[in-house]
């Protein structure tokens, strides 16, 4: 049995659907990211699952208790908002112990509660300091630990890194999920950070247009997303109209291409022809010596654009333009440079449908 089941979740907001027949289950122990950009509904669900929002329809199952209509004090869950609201009048070793003491325990154990959290987020010693004297990434540990010392059965995070400057949401994006992990509660992140989703959870839900559109481990769904909608989220431009001509086969303004027979996600079905699209990853795209064989273009190198570690060139070939992202070597073509390339057959996914049509509803892939 599922620890947590949302089952058939329906909202609306002004009149227009929010959140359409949305079903996920999740694992005692497992961390799962709700992704998607702003308005998307992710927040919403998260508020619906803790009790603060009502759904106009489905149920929400927590360790197979129906707690649709229960109240929020009594579902054993704890909600740890973007801002954090800390107590400004009170100090950090008050505020982590605030549920303790609505909970009614015994002082001596409040404290070693208390401290003990303190200790596991890397702010032991901290009980009587002013929270209004601690930095940003100060009050993240403590507002994190308030949330885990009642020991809840379920803690949603509601973007708990996005108050945060880059800087410092890169160092403490390692740290959470290290401490979620060490503490081994059942978690729901939601954020519109495909890097903190990945990074911090076993699976992720993608929402769009009211639906989960994708829901599986960070990789792969990276590797192998279920429409051109949700490639192009990730960041994944290199999408083709594409005419299918036979297993394995397409014809694209690159020319024909051979996908692999081997690739179960992306092969064209055996019958019939369609049109629908294909997606070139980045890492499916390798500079060869020589134009032969399937799949070898010659192109030119139209921009080089330094990022750091890595480098990415801007090939043109005919009329279309692809991305390709290199390790940051000495071997970086300049623009203008006439290169081959190869399209690895096996990374080539093909969607049968257009490159602007509605993204496809709920793709599952348990991994």
């Amino acid at each position: 049995m599922m620890f947590l089941e949302i089952d058939a979740i329906c909202k609306t907001y002004d009149g227009a659907p929010l959140l359409r027949d949305v079903s996920l289950s999740v694992e005692r122990g497992e961390i799962i990211s709700l992704l998607g950009a702003s308005g998307s509904g992710k927040t919403t669900l998260l508020r619906i699952i803790a009790g603060l929002e009502v759904s106009e329809s489905g149920r929400v199952l927590l360790d197979g208790q129906d707690v649709t209509h229960i109240p929020v004090h009594r579902r054993g869950v704890v909600l740890m908002f973007q801002e954090y609201a800390l107590f400004p009048h009170r100090t950090v070793g008050e505020n982590v112990g605030f549920g303790l003491r609505m909970q009614g325990r015994p002082r001596p154990e409040i404290q070693a509660r208390v401290s003990e959290m303190l200790g596991l987020v890397g702010l032991a010693g901290f009980e009587e300091r002013s929270v209004v004297q601690l930095s940003g990434g100060e009050r993240q540990r403590v507002a994190l630990a308030r949330s885990l010392a009642p020991e809840p059965r379920l803690l949603l995070l509601d973007e708990p890194l996005g108050s945060l400057d880059r800087n410092l949401r890169e160092r403490l994006l390692e740290d959470l999920a290290v401490i979620l992990r060490r503490v081994g509660v059942t978690a729901i992140v939601v954020t519109h950070d495909q890097t903190e989703a990945f990074s911090l959870a076993d699976r992720v839900a993608l929402l769009h247009g009211a639906y989960v559109v994708q829901m599986g481990a960070p990789e792969t769904i990276y590797r192998r997303p279920a429409s051109p909608w949700v490639a192009r989220f990730l960041g994944l431009t290199n999408l083709l109209p594409a005419l299918r001509m036979a297993r394995g086969q397409v014809d694209t303004a690159l020319g024909p291409l051979t996908l692999s027979s081997e690739c179960d996600v992306g092969v064209p079905p055996a019958d019939g022809c369609g049109r629908g699209t294909v997606l070139i990853p980045p890492w499916g795209i390798h500079l060869v010596d020589e134009d032969a064989g399937v799949n070898v273009f010659a192109a030119t190198v139209s921009r080089v654009i330094f990022q750091g570690r890595t480098t990415e060139l801007r090939l043109r070939i005919g009329e279309i333009t692809l991305a390709l992202t290199l390790e940051l070597t000495d071997g970086i073509p300049r623009v203008g440079d006439a290169v081959c390339v190869w399209l690895d057959p096996g990374t080539l996914c093909w969607f049968q449908s257009d490159p602007e049509s509605p993204p496809d509803v709920v793709m599952q892939i348990r991994s």
